[in-house]
This record gives structure tokens, sequence and C-alpha cells, in this order.
């Protein structure tokens, strides 16, 4: 199978033009992760509001966030096949359409169990419109524009988990819990109407797909949603717990035993492994795999942080972390211009050191750092995680042929999920033991020590990314 080379520097070549059309459909195309992401940091803003009005308890309320995530992670692995098998655009609407009618049922809710079963519902269209609006973005764009058009989707996203929080906090104080879930209908269908007109129509729907991998379906889906469960349990009960335990090591067992099906299965697998056979392809998902670790854990670190050591409301604490969002949106700007010109390992490499100088003094919490110097810190650390995205992105795409696009788009948000649980995971593990033994804010400088070493683990990928001359 031949591996496509990276399109040649800008120097030898000049380079394309985001034309008017690619740029609405990227457009687009974002709307649905926003919608996503704003609802899952929405939400954890008014589980408290929630449970009072529903009357559960709230363990049981729990369940609307763990709900989510769990439909999440079964549904992801199937966004390759269903985008070749019914067309990536139809697909993509399709969830944007179960999306939102899983918002409009949540607000309905007249139950705790009702409300997990919508926000189920919810989470399997939330869970197909990363990876196939990923597909349709890269397949619009081809290689020589990748790392500017990533650029310009991610800026969007950047500001997510800081308006989330925001909106979550003006809706609980001055109206009902429920307009958290209604506020996304008419933005859903604002997205339906835009997303007929420009995103591109599919060709050879229906032919690339195949026949479904039953059996790939029924070991990689459960076995991701028992990893993501264990792992999302752990901050209660810890690593040693039986159910921790259990849901682990079934998980992992499901996971290797697909492992085994997909090398052996001569069709299409749910998730081809083969494309792991590839230097740029597994070196920059394993870098997804631990940035997906540093990213995920810091978002619940740092409000948590300025909620339960500096006493911020939720309003407050989604504020306190606009200067990361700000460095992100920055520096993924002027990073997305030169990742379609330069190798992807320097700057992948600087995006990291600047993350590793932004998370120092949270390391030094305990000794209450001024202000001003988090703030900094912020804005470093979120531009290192912005100079990061657009390349990292780019090398995974380029290193795939076309009709590979979708399957590699499902993998790589899979797997980037699992390594976002497995670092939260570890983080609130060390933070509740970390609040045992020293006060608050030492505390969270101590697990914030833990952040670093995620962030560091990611210079060892790096360093192996390819080239501009190397295949990918």
């Amino acid at each position: 199978m031949t591996v496509p080379v990276r399109a040649p520097a800008a120097e030898s070549r000049p380079a394309e033009r985001l034309d008017p059309a690619l740029l609405k459909t990227s457009f687009v195309l974002v709307l649905g992760p926003i919608l996503a992401l704003l609802d899952t940091t929405i939400v954890t803003v008014g589980l408290d509001s929630i449970a009072r009005d529903l009357g559960g308890p709230l363990g049981t309320l729990q369940w609307v966030s763990a709900g989510y995530l769990l439909a999440i992670s079964m549904v992801m692995p199937l966004a390759g096949w269903a985008s070749d098998r019914f067309g990536a655009r139809t697909m993509w609407m399709l969830s944007i359409a179960l999306f939102t009618a899983g918002s409009a049922l949540c607000g309905l809710a007249w139950s705790a169990g009702s409300l997990i079963l919508f926000r189920v519902l919810q989470g399997v269209g939330g869970g197909l419109i990363q990876p196939i609006g990923q597909s349709i973005v890269v397949r619009a764009a081809g290689p020589a524009r990748l790392g500017r058009v990533f650029g310009i989707t991610i800026l969007p996203l950047t500001f997510a988990p800081v308006l989330g929080p925001v909106l979550g906090g003006l809706i609980v104080e001055r109206s009902d819990w429920r307009w958290m879930f209604l506020v996304n209908v008419p933005l859903g269908l604002l997205t339906l109407v835009l997303a007929a007109r420009y995103v591109p129509s599919d060709t050879g729907r229906g032919t690339a797909g195949g026949r479904l991998d039953v059996l790939g379906l029924a070991l990689l889906s459960p076995g991701l949603a028992a990893l993501v469960y264990g792992f999302s349990e752990v901050g209660d009960d810890g690593f040693g717990a039986t159910r921790v335990m259990v849901s682990l090591t079934a998980g992992a067992a499901l996971v290797l035993a697909y492992g085994t099906h997909a090398l052996r299965r001569r069709g299409s697998a749910l998730i081809d492994l083969r494309l792991f056979a590839r230097r740029g392809f597994a070196v920059a998902t394993a870098n997804s795999f631990l940035q997906g670790a540093v990213l995920y854990s810091s978002m619940l670190l740092l409000p948590l942080y300025y909620q339960q050591v500096k006493h911020a409301s939720a309003l407050e604490a989604g504020l306190l972390l606009a200067p990361q969002a700000l460095g992100t949106a920055v520096a993924t700007f002027f990073a997305s211009r030169l990742t379609d010109r330069l190798a992807p390992r320097p700057i992948i490499v600087t995006g990291i050191v600047l993350t590793l100088a932004g998370t120092v003094a949270f390391t030094q919490l305990g000794s209450s750092p001024a202000g001003w110097i988090l703030v900094l810190s912020l804005m470093v650390r979120g531009a290192g995680l912005g100079v990061v995205m657009a390349p990292g992105m780019a090398t995974i795409y380029a290193s795939v042929e076309r009709h590979e696009v979708a399957r590699a788009a499902g993998a790589v948000n899979t797997v980037n999920r699992v390594g976002g649980s497995l670092g939260t995971a570890i983080l609130v593990v060390v933070l509740q033991r970390s609040l045992d033994a020293h006060a608050p804010a030492a505390a969270y400088g101590h697990t914030f020590w833990w952040a670093l070493i995620l962030s560091a683990l990611t210079l060892v990928p790096a360093f192996f990314y390819p080239s501009l001359t190397e295949n990918r």
C-alpha cells in the first residue's frame, strides 16, 4: 500500500489558497464540536440544581455525565464505517439531529431516570460529531492545506471550556437548569440548516463501507466503555476497588481481543490497526493519547483549584481560565500557518516546552504565587497546547490515503478520549490522596507535579515525528 508523502515546503511550492467554499464548510463543521463541548462543561455546573429539582441523589445524577461519556465511547469506533457506508455528510447531519433531539428531551425530562436515558441518546449523537466532521474537513482541504484548516477549526473550540462554565453559571443563577439543554436546540437546528447548504455532498456513498464488523463492534465498544467507566470511578473508589478492577480488567481484555480479531480480519475492521504500522500515524496518535491525558485532566484540575481553594463561583472559575484559551487561540493561529511549511517535529517540541513552562507555576501553589504569575502561566500553557494541535492532526491525516480518512478519524478520536479518561483518573487519585495529607493549596501543587510529568511524557513520541522528506 502506498503511503503519501507530505507536501513540499512552501519555499518550493506556493501554499494552496483557502477558498471561500472550504472556509464555509469548515465553519459549519466546527459548530457541532462546539455544541458538544459546551454541553459537557455546562452540565457539570448544574448537577446540584438538577438533583434538587428532580429529587434524585447526587450519586445517581452523576450518571447524567457518566452516561453521556459512556455513550460517546461506545459509538466513536463506528464513525469510520458509518461514514463510508452511508456517507459522511449524511451521518454528520444525523449525529447533529440526534444530539439536538436528545437536548430537547433532556430539557423536558421528568425524572432522574428519564434525564439519564436522554443524555445517552445525546451522547450517541455527540460521539459521532467530532470524528465524522474531521474526516469531511480533511477530504475537502487536501494535504497541502491541512494545517491552516485545522488552525481555523481549532480556534473556536479553545473557548468552549471557558464559555461552558460561564454560560452554565449564568443559567443556574438566573434561570432554570433545563435551559442548559434547551439552549442547544436552536443552535442545533441552525447547524443543520447551514450544513444542508454548505457541507458538500458525498460521492461513492454506500459502496466503501462494506459489511459492519459486528464481532469487532461487540468487542471494542463495550471494551472502551468499560475502560472509560473504570477510569471515571477511580476518583471515588481508587484503583484497588473491586468494581474498578473488574471494569478495567474486562475492558482491557475486550480491547486486546479486538486487536487480535482486527489483525486477522480479511475485510475492513471497525478500526484498522494496520494504520498504526505507519510511522507518522503511530507517532501522532500516541502523542494525541498523551495530549488527551494532559488536556482533559487539566480541564478538571484548574476549575477545581479556583473553586475549592480560591472559593470562586463556577462563573468566576470559567472566566479565570480565559487566559489559557486566549493563549491557545493566538498560538494556534500562528502555528497553523507554519504547519503546511515546516516539519512537525520542531513545532510540536516547541509547543510541549511551552506547556511545561506554563505548568511549573502551578506546582508551587502551596507557596501562594502571585495572581499575575498564574495568569501569565496560563497564557503560556495555552500557547503550548495551541502550538501542538494543528501539526499533530495534520500529521495524522497526511499519513493516510483519502479512502482511509474516515476510519483514521474514528481511531484517533477514540484513542484521544481514552487518554483523557486515563489522565483524569490518575490526577483525581493523586489529588484525593494529597488532600488527605496536605493543605488544599499544597495538595493541588503536588498534583500539578503529576500533570507536569504527563506533559513531559509527550516529548517521547514528539521526537519521532517524520521530517518533510520522509514517508508518513
